[in-house]
């Protein structure tokens, strides 16, 4: 679209050109014909950043700031998120193959030094859970399914903001909206007339606020379903943990009671 607009009505200009402006262009040589159409793909590249800037000023800087913040600060936290998340991934199988070999050759002291050495929320669960196996399976269970409430708190920790930017940055682009639309009526008033060209400011903050708080709204969205996603199969993958563990230990008969 923005190809079209750009060269259209240079095309246009062209038709309308004298015949000897078209012998000289004809004359022009290959090199400097591919050197005016480089110049011109960057020229375009550059206008796209030079758009955005335009409108961000166009919409009011005093209104699209805060909408921009909830950009930044959402999207901060989705991938310090998106990291943590992807760190906490554990093979859950391979830990638990370990687990087993360690009871087998060392007891649950040297369980416990597996998994005190492996990072990650199941390890840590699998760690509270051994630390009460004198207390008998049933403790057990009440340590691993306590601590694992933890440790979902711990995932969904951040989670809270996202959700707030995804509804903030709407309100505040809607804001502009009403606030542009009051401009746009207090100029008509003060001049009398409903001309466009009176009440196109006025409009125009408007409608670039509440585009830009849908797409910051649209933006963070994606990121927050994506986190949820990951930290329900996480959750998923300490449950199915967590029962293989108790298995673990109730087959090797290491509780105290």
């Amino acid at each position: 679209m923005l190809a079209g607009i750009l060269f259209v009505p240079a095309f246009a200009n062209a038709q309308d050109a004298p015949a000897d402006s078209a012998a000289a262009t004809e004359a022009t040589p290959a090199a400097d014909s591919q050197t005016v159409v480089d110049d011109e793909i960057v020229a375009e590249e550059q206008g796209f950043h030079q758009i955005i800037k335009e409108k961000f000023i166009e919409g009011d800087p005093v209104y699209m700031t805060p909408v921009l913040i909830c950009l930044i600060l959402g999207l901060a936290i989705a991938l310090e998120r998106i990291i943590t998340l992807n760190l906490a991934t554990a093979n859950t199988k391979k830990l638990l193959s370990k687990i087993e070999e360690a009871l087998s050759s060392g007891g649950v002291e040297a369980a416990k030094e597996v998994t005190r050495s492996t990072k990650g929320p199941v390890a840590s669960i699998f760690t509270q859970g051994l630390m009460r196996y004198s207390e008998g399976i049933e403790m057990v269970e009440k340590s691993i399914v306590a601590y694992g409430s933890v440790e979902m708190g711990r995932l969904e920790k951040g989670l809270v903001w996202i959700s707030l930017f995804i509804s903030l940055a709407p309100m505040l682009g809607f804001m502009g909206t009403v606030i542009g639309m009051i401009f746009a009526f207090d100029t008509i008033e003060a001049a009398g007339d409903i001309s466009p060209s009176i009440v196109a400011g006025g409009i125009k903050i408007a409608l670039l606020t509440t585009v830009a708080g849908l797409i910051v709204a649209i933006i963070l969205q994606l990121f927050y379903n994506y986190l949820v996603a990951k930290i329900d199969s996480l959750v998923n993958d300490m449950e199915d943990a967590s029962i293989s563990l108790v298995d673990v230990l109730v087959k090797h008969k290491v509780t105290g009671k």
